[in-house]
């Protein structure tokens, strides 16, 4: 049943009617044109398709879009502010933690998450908080790189 939805994306009130049974990844996607989550698996396993919902990471795949109405979504589209790019964002530059960039925009709005949830976590609790991020092209271990050089600079209020 289409209905109106209403939300705040990238900081912004959002109002959309739509099914709202569809899931958020199509909706961002198809009626928002916001590509950045990107559908790998549809099953909510691989963790292309993560955004932040209330700061915390979701599958956009697997989450309907009726379960973000009054709530704050973030998407990789909001992360920069200013024409400037998130710490996080340009440590996953500086790292070249990507190949083909595909996992990328989940990669990073989880590793926010944990960042935003713990300034400093040990290299152990980033390895088991991003575990359910896939990266196919084998990034990893500059994924890990990025996200705690990430968390020193945030630290340091850069």
């Amino acid at each position: 049943m289409e209905r109106p939805i209403s939300f705040t994306l990238n900081g912004r009130a959002t109002r959309i009617t739509v099914d709202n049974e569809r899931m958020l990844l199509w909706v961002l996607r198809s009626d928002l044109g916001l590509t950045g989550a990107k559908c790998g698996c549809g099953e909510g396993l691989c963790g292309a398709c993560t955004v932040l919902v209330d700061n915390q990471a979701v599958r956009s795949c697997s989450t309907q879009v009726k379960d973000v109405a009054g709530k704050r979504v973030l998407t990789i589209e909001g992360l920069a502010r200013g024409g400037h790019l998130h710490p996080i964002q340009e440590a996953f530059v500086k790292h070249n933690a990507f190949q083909c960039g595909f996992c990328t925009p989940g990669m990073i709005l989880s590793a926010y998450a944990l960042l935003a949830e713990k300034a400093e976590p040990s290299l152990d609790e980033i390895v088991n908080h991003m575990d359910d991020n896939l990266c196919r092209c084998g990034s990893h271990p500059r994924v890990l790189e990025a996200i705690e050089e990430a968390a020193a600079a945030m630290k340091r209020g850069v």
